[in-house]
């Protein structure tokens, strides 16, 4: 399987709280909901219909999970929302146990075993596996090298800080552009990267 990242991010690499306000407000981070307004139904809508469209599961870390998990399932009847809650979904904790993951179709993967079992994943016959927000769990995928594709949907926002995808440990890891289509009316871009060939 392909481990692809989805990620609403500002041009200043931030991922925190792009879909409301109180989503999360770790380190005081005050600007949830950000994503909002450069968000174009038709450009931004479709590139993230069409990742969930050729997932076979989705992967998430925790906190990503939980706020989904509080949303999903109930809107149900919603073409969209039925597809999120029927596919299979893996959830990365140390702390939730089997007895508290009450949205459908999904699969606890201890934090300590994270990274073998995602492994053994990625190793898997199928499409893709993605992931969308979770940002530790993402910098450990790409530290790991084990993201097989970026789906990176710039907007043009600039936030002062908040949690980044993007590994801090001096590795050099160079991508690919694949493809990028522009929002004319919000200046959002959706970039496709893929790592690049070594050689």
């Amino acid at each position: 399987m392909r481990i692809v990242v989805s990620e609403f991010i500002s041009l200043d690499g931030v991922v925190q709280a792009p879909g409301g306000a109180d989503e999360d407000t770790d380190g005081g981070f005050a600007h949830g909901g950000w994503s909002h307004q450069f968000f174009d139904p038709e450009v931004v809508g479709g590139a993230f219909a069409e990742a969930t469209a050729k997932a076979e599961a989705l992967l998430f870390g925790r906190r990503t999970w939980q706020t989904m998990a509080a949303a999903w399932p109930g809107r149900a009847g919603d073409p969209f929302a039925d597809q999120m809650n029927a596919i299979p979904k893996y959830v990365v904790t140390q702390t939730l146990g089997d007895d508290e993951l009450t949205w459908q179709n999904t699969t606890r993967i201890p934090g300590d075993d994270a990274v073998a079992r995602i492994s053994d994943l990625r190793a898997m016959e199928g499409g893709s596996l993605l992931v969308m927000g979770s940002p530790t769990l993402v910098r450990t995928l790409l530290s790991e090298g084990l993201v097989d594709e970026l789906l990176l949907i710039h907007m043009p926002v600039l936030l002062g800080g908040g949690k980044s995808i993007f590994p801090a440990d001096g590795g050099l890891r160079t991508l690919e552009l694949v493809s990028t289509v522009t929002s004319k009316k919000t200046g959002a871009q959706v970039c496709t990267y893929r790592p690049a060939a070594k050689g």
